[in-house]
């Protein structure tokens, strides 16, 4: 009997795999030893990717650290950066976030079938922003149609970081990219940038990602809306002029809208209202509902009593919606928690293999007095996920389609096969 042909089938792709350690070791051989030494035998095969987060209390010894790290663990690709404080999972597998003391955390990866590529940047390297996107997808060396995702670690003081997530969006406007601001050392104002054997104090680091693999993000800012949405009617650059309620009625400054706003707020409201007050920009033009998400978190730099203007911290145009916003330690759970259930809810059968976390300093043991709050808040949704990352000085992730940098706020991106 002859055979029937079958269609040819795909090859089964090999299964991503990720593993992350932390030490608390104050010294840097005793950190790099333990963290290599628990690391054993955590892949079935060498890594492909390496993501290093050391405290900025070892300044001293950033030279030190790749050229020791890479003669116990040898990686083909290698990033990291020093931070404002370390996230990491300890042996127990449970999450750690390391504030107040000496911290070095390393995530290993094994990326099958995904091309991996590390780059440094200066601010001298980056196209101007009218370039074309063939300028920057020859900068990164991916073209846009591989779809890359980003991880990127950048110096506060010497980088411009919004041109080159303007950049990056304009060349691959569908690539994730998420990240934060390097830790500095108080004392000598250094940050540690980490790419495969070079120690860099300045620019931007990152990797790109191209091929089987998804990241996944949650972009928790902590707040959350009071009073109504209300429709810019006039702004210059970032100052916002009068606001319309698109009703029909006659726009209105908005400094005389947040006072009324502000009579009608609970007493606990009005409370927080005067030390913890934003406002949120829609990203979306053209969704109907709005929820907490959709908004981008600005700051209010200040008030024209006078004209009844408000400053912002980002630039305005008309026909925007905007809402004001409060934060503080119970509104950050809730927003994060209320992400977590979506992306639960959302992605059901979705399985991560690891996740990393870039948080503001602002937030963590100081926000909430209580350690590992974030941390031990995505795992609970997202148990025994190895998680990686550092406490930044801001923070990037996407807000809509467009990615910024933020304060105040935890970005999850979560690492899975598509």
């Amino acid at each position: 009997m002859t055979a029937i042909p079958q269609p040819d089938q795909p090859p089964i792709q090999p299964s991503m795999e990720w593993a992350n350690a932390v030490s608390t070791c104050p010294s840097l051989e005793g950190a790099v030893k333990e963290v290599v030494e628990q690391l054993k035998g955590r892949l079935s095969a060498p890594p492909d990717l390496g993501l290093v987060f050391i405290s900025s209390s070892f300044t001293s010894e950033f030279a030190r650290l790749l050229p020791l790290l890479q003669s116990l663990l040898p990686l083909p690709t290698l990033v990291g950066c020093s931070g404002g404080g370390i996230v990491g999972t300890d042996a127990e597998g449970q999450p750690q976030e390391l504030e107040d003391i000496p911290g070095f955390s390393l995530t290993v990866a094994r990326l099958p079938g995904v091309a991996v590529r590390s780059f440094h940047l200066s601010n001298d390297d980056l196209p101007d922003l009218d370039s074309p996107p063939a300028a920057w997808s020859e900068l990164i060396g991916m073209a846009p149609q591989q779809n890359p995702q980003f991880i990127l670690m950048a110096d506060p003081l010497s980088s411009n970081v919004n041109d080159l997530l303007q950049g990056l969006d304009f060349a691959y406007p569908s690539g994730v990219k998420i990240g934060g601001l390097a830790g500095i050392d108080g004392f000598n104002r250094h940050s540690g940038l980490f790419c495969d054997r070079t120690l860099h104090t300045e620019g931007i680091v990152g990797v790109a990602l191209a091929g089987p693999l998804v990241l996944d993000t949650i972009v928790a800012q902590g707040c959350r809306p009071i009073g109504p949405v209300y429709q810019v009617d006039q702004a210059e650059r970032n100052i916002l002029i009068s606001l319309g309620t698109g009703d029909g009625d006659e726009a209105r400054p908005p400094l005389e809208l947040l006072q009324e706003l502000f009579e009608t707020l609970p007493e606990g409201d009005r409370k927080l209202a005067q030390s913890s007050l934003f406002i949120g920009v829609a990203q979306d033009s053209f969704k109907l509902s709005l929820d907490q998400g959709d908004f981008l978190i600005r700051t209010l730099l200040g008030v024209d009593p006078k004209l009844g203007a408000i400053a912002v911290g980002d630039r305005l145009r008309p026909g925007q919606r905007v809402q004001f916003h409060l934060r503080d330690a119970h509104t950050s759970a809730l927003d994060l928690e209320k992400l977590l259930q979506r992306y639960q809810h959302q992605s059901p059968d979705a399985t991560p293999v690891g996740a990393l976390m870039f948080a503001c300093v602002g937030r963590g043991e100081g926000l909430y007095n209580q350690a590992n709050f974030d941390s031990s808040l995505f795992a609970q949704y997202l148990p025994g996920l190895p998680l990686g990352g550092f406490f930044c000085g801001g923070e990037i992730g996407p807000v809509g389609q467009t990615t910024f940098l933020h304060g105040f706020t935890s970005v999850f991106g979560i690492c899975r096969q598509p």
